[in-house]
């Protein structure tokens, strides 16, 4: 039987929005919505926040994740990757005697994850052997066709590609940045998400926004209730 263990990662610190892991959205902290996509997904023997905030971890029990422990100071500064994390949330359960076949990490900003979407990125990586599975987007317009700024002058990255028809480019693909479903003993030797083995479920962009900014978070309410209001009108 798999064994499935989900993980939020959330600091204390962050620069561009403060507390932004806890900052409420749309009447409730924005944790709040990764915390319960994961519960109401029925995939997870627990579902975790890994944090080094007495407060974000106060929040995130509230609503129904567990904080078995807190995280390192050493993994909880500006330089620490989200991989470091997730290795060091799997080593803490095995010194506590439990191991998960699998992880899935959900970033504490990500609003629009829903349960269908985790179960549809699981049974990819399961039906497939995957070694890990995350939702993508497709670029709006061709990165074959982008540009630079070189000398105060526009200048094109692939200059091959000049006189291409868009509708003849291949598709690309940018990471959602919402979650990441992945076996957790090749996760243990590949120390990261991509491998030759890695999969993708692609999703719109009125399905995500990355928040970096308040203005990403503006955007993204937005977004949240046209998607809301498409729902209620089902």
């Amino acid at each position: 039987m798999n064994k499935n263990l989900c993980i939020i990662p959330a600091r204390g610190g962050s620069k561009r929005i403060p507390r932004k892991n806890i900052k409420s959205f749309m009447g409730k902290p924005i944790i709040a919505y990764s915390i319960e996509a994961a519960l109401k997904s029925g995939l997870f023997e627990e579902v975790m926040v890994s944090t080094d905030d007495a407060e974000i971890a106060e929040i995130a029990e509230k609503y129904g994740a567990k904080i078995p422990f807190l995280r390192s100071k050493k993994n909880a500064d500006d330089f620490s990757t989200t991989v470091d994390v997730l290795l060091e949330v799997v080593e803490e359960y095995e010194a506590l005697g439990k191991k998960y076949n699998n992880i899935c990490c959900i970033y504490p900003t990500a609003p629009f994850v829903t349960d269908i979407k985790l179960s549809e990125a699981f049974e990819k990586l399961s039906r497939e052997k995957l070694d890990a599975v995350f939702p993508i987007i497709p670029f709006g317009y061709p990165i074959q066709r982008s540009y630079k700024i070189e000398n105060n002058s526009l200048q094109f990255f692939f200059p091959e590609f000049e006189k291409s028809r868009s509708q003849d480019l291949e598709k690309a693909y940018h990471d959602a940045g919402q979650f990441y479903f992945a076996n957790t003993a090749k996760l243990l030797v590949n120390k990261s998400i991509i491998s030759n083995s890695t999969g993708g479920i692609i999703i719109n962009e009125m399905e995500a926004q990355d928040i970096d900014t308040l203005e990403d978070w503006n955007l993204a309410e937005v977004k949240f209730k046209l998607m809301k209001k498409e729902i209620d009108q089902k």
